[in-house]
């Protein structure tokens, strides 16, 4: 049993829509079957990342390009993505990076990735983030921190990733109490390494700790050596039909 703190009196039994937020999958000719499932009707998408090459590539993909419009045309939010390199990047660069996925993908939004976590580079990323709500309009901005970051970053994305990493660590893990300040639509929590007989743990894990947008799968990264959120997990079709049917916003 996992060992959770927080503020949030009664959260399991609210009416939260809790769906997912897919980080981005392989190339479609790598992964056409989970491309594929994405537009399936029923399935409880929030978003999905669409990366190219760490960001939207050098010249427009025919097939991503494909991908994506299969997805705007089901409805479903598409989030082009971009590596802030922990703060490392200039704004110049991510914002080049935005435009091309603007131009080439008409993509909804971003997945500001590696974002800092710091209140000093907090005024950065802010300025960082009005830029790209001027280049997309009703951008959807998504910080992936992958930790709980500086409360005031809420203040000027959608969406947070609070948690981003595997089961082991997400299983004792611990909310801000911070967040309780905010809706569970304000955060998004990736595990990997999930096995199916945790699977139901790890859900309450989520409702209790108020994210309402996750991604859970059985794969792993086999010591940093691999991507595991690049394909589909092995379960899919049992945690579709956990979290039920209906499409967000």
């Amino acid at each position: 049993m996992s060992y959770v703190t927080s503020t949030r009196t009664g959260i399991a039994s609210t009416r939260v829509r809790t769906g997912f937020g897919i980080p981005g999958y392989a190339h479609p000719l790598v992964a056409p079957t989970e491309w594929g499932e994405l537009t399936r009707p029923g399935t409880p998408l929030h978003w999905v990342v669409l990366n190219v090459a760490d960001g939207p590539g050098t010249r427009p993909d025919p097939h991503c390009l494909e991908a994506a419009g299969r997805l705007r045309n089901a409805g479903v939010r598409v989030l082009g993505h971009l590596d802030s390199a922990s703060g490392g990047r200039n704004l110049g660069e991510v914002i080049a990076d935005a435009q091309r996925h603007v131009d080439w993908y008409q993509v909804d939004g971003f997945l500001l990735d590696r974002c800092p976590t710091d209140g000093v580079s907090l005024p950065e990323t802010r300025r960082t983030v009005a830029t790209l709500r001027a280049v997309c309009e009703d951008a959807h901005i998504v910080l992936g921190h992958g930790t709980h970051p500086h409360p005031g970053y809420a203040e000027s994305a959608d969406q947070l990733v609070t948690f981003s990493g595997p089961w082991s660590d997400y299983r004792w893990s611990q909310v801000a109490e911070w967040t309780a300040e905010h809706p569970p639509e304000r955060f998004c929590h990736f595990v990997h390494g999930v096995p199916l007989p945790h699977l139901e743990e790890a859900l309450r894990i989520a409702r209790w700790q108020g994210a309402a947008t996750i991604y859970f799968t059985d794969r792993t990264d086999q010591g940093g050596h691999s991507d595991p959120w690049e394909a589909m997990p092995g379960y899919w079709d049992e945690i579709v039909s956990r979290i039920g049917t209906g499409v967000s916003e």
